[in-house]
């Protein structure tokens, strides 16, 4: 397979692993509604707060979608749609050193995007499926880029998307696409639980009902096929008497027995006069949707002028976003990729879209999607995604002056706190029991600790026993769990101690400070005893 080479990459194939992991630190002035809603707002480097995220949602997405820095060198705008603003170049100054004082742009692009496409993938289910937003800038480097970190049997589509209604006149060709580029974890699988996309009312309006049929509107589908089949070639008379053939070169569509039977159940129509070629009936009732394709036009899913209208119209001023992506777009993607329960992760949130689509399909179907959307810019974060999502869940007065009602739902905003680990290599003495537990699970899994059982480690109601995964018991002894019952606060394994502990007929793994148990007797018992920090310094 084709590899792609550029200058820095052997400094960033590996750089997630050296991100360390840090907290996430609520902050209750800017979130909005429950905070237990399962919806999640994170101020920082997305590099970082990928990193802050994956022990609580590895392996947990359905969705991502991002729409990553487009490299197309315009300077100008606000939200710098280049990899040379200042945080890029900062951290590209510090992992690859001097040799990213010298790299082109595309070489720049490639250090940005690597790192943060290896941590996405290990947020993904088995069914999951990533989006990623591009455009002819980086099409082709993003498809090899994808190739190597997904790997080309995860290749999905190519997805066209036709973000302009109206000519462009500027350069030889008028550029009116970009593209949507889609991998994912299990191509079969995924085509297996994808989403038909919706019927609409455009669409549905070749079904009509001239004989007035009890079932409702229709519309007939030509009863032939390409090609020769003898079981396929039987007469057919007509209601008129005619006696029918298929066409030249053509086949009927069915066999003669389940024409037989569609015709008695009156699912067969001859035209007006009785005498023309059948058709087989099929009711509006009846279709689910159609399969998705790779062309998606601006009258289906929105175009640019519609998404910078919606911006303004929610805000009532032109915000910082020139290009924000219409909702619809996003839209179109939960259609297919999610169902209600659901995990969307968008981790260059920019102007809050994928969060807003979220909203919107829940409100339609009652669903109960959840998202997770990072910005780097502070401002941006606080006062265009942040604001923007709380808006349109409590309802807003738009540019017109109209009440637009609210669409439900809230999130928790946080941003970037402490890493769990401080400079000695020693737990930071302000990581909580809750925090620890779920890195404890990423670490011992691979797993992001199941939310039912995370939203359980509170400091009045937490256990010891974190879950149990392949048969296996996962225990943590921290932050005096047992409620300073036994010695350094329960954080010491003891023969005494283990019988606090919850039961667990299997394999057990214990971790905690210290161990005061004999290694053959810890053999017979079944446990693997873990001391805490020294077991965790690796990351995965």
């Amino acid at each position: 397979m084709p590899t792609l080479n550029w200058i820095g990459k052997d400094a960033v194939v590996t750089h997630h692993k050296d991100v360390p992991f840090r907290l996430l630190e609520p902050v209750p002035a800017l979130s909005c509604g429950e905070p237990d809603s399962g919806n999640l707002i994170v101020q920082g480097d997305n590099l970082l707060a990928l990193k802050a995220l994956l022990p609580r949602y590895a392996g947990q997405v359905k969705c991502i979608y991002i729409d990553p820095p487009y490299n197309t060198g315009n300077e100008g705008w606000a939200y710098n749609d280049n990899v040379n603003s200042p945080e890029i170049r900062r951290w590209l100054g510090e992992v690859v050193g001097k040799e990213g004082e010298t790299l082109d742009r595309h070489d720049r692009w490639l250090c940005m995007m690597y790192p943060r496409l290896a941590l996405l993938k290990q947020f993904l289910r088995e069914d999951g499926a990533i989006f990623v937003s591009i455009d002819d800038n980086e099409v082709a480097n993003l498809r090899l880029l994808m190739d190597e970190v997904f790997g080309r049997h995860r290749f999905v589509a190519c997805n066209v998307w036709q973000k302009r209604y109206s000519r462009e006149n500027r350069g030889a060709i008028g550029d009116v696409h970009e593209y949507l580029v889609v991998y994912a974890m299990n191509p079969e699988r995924f085509q297996a639980v994808r989403n038909r996309v919706p019927i609409d009312e455009k669409q549905a309006a070749v079904y009509k009902n001239p004989n007035k049929d009890p079932r409702g509107r229709w519309r007939g589908i030509p009863m032939t096929a390409q090609g020769y089949r003898p079981n396929q070639m039987y007469e057919i008379e007509s209601p008129s008497g005619r006696k029918l053939k298929p066409p030249e070169g053509r086949c009927w569509s069915t066999v003669e027995g389940e024409f037989l039977k569609l015709k008695s159940e009156g699912r067969i129509y001859f035209g007006k006069s009785g005498g023309s070629q059948p058709s087989v009936i099929r009711y509006l009732s009846e279709v689910e949707g159609f399969v998705p394709w790779t062309w998606w036009p601006h009258d289906e899913v929105g175009h640019t002028d519609e998404a910078r209208k919606e911006v303004q119209a929610i805000f009532g001023t032109q915000t910082a976003f020139d290009t924000p992506k219409p909702t619809r777009l996003i839209q179109r993607i939960l259609q297919i990729a999610t169902k209600p329960g659901e995990i969307v992760l968008d981790s260059f949130a920019g102007s809050g879209t994928t969060g807003h689509a979220v909203l919107k399909a829940n409100a339609e179907d009652g669903g109960n999607r959840r998202f997770i959307l990072v910005e780097m810019d502070e401002n941006i974060a606080r006062n265009v995604t942040a604001e923007r999502v709380k808006r349109v869940a409590h309802g807003y007065t738009n540019a017109k002056g109209e009440k637009v009602e609210g669409l439900g739902g809230g999130f928790q905003f946080c941003k970037l706190g402490q890493p769990l680990f401080d400079a000695r290599g020693h737990i930071d003495p302000g990581v909580r029991f809750a925090e620890l537990a779920r890195f404890v699970w990423f670490m011992e899994t691979g797993m992001g600790l199941p939310v039912a059982r995370a939203s359980k480690q509170k400091a009045d109601t937490a256990s010891p026993l974190l879950g149990v995964h392949e048969g296996r018991a996962v225990y943590l002894l921290y932050n005096g769990i047992l409620k300073d019952r036994s010695i350094d606060g329960g954080n010491v394994l003891t023969t005494p101690l283990l019988q606090q502990l919850p039961p667990h007929p299997g394999r057990k793994v214990v971790y905690a400070a210290r161990c005061a148990i004999g290694a053959e007797r810890l053999r017979v018992l079944g446990i693997s005893f873990k001391q805490l920090p020294y077991d965790l310094r690796v990351a995965p």
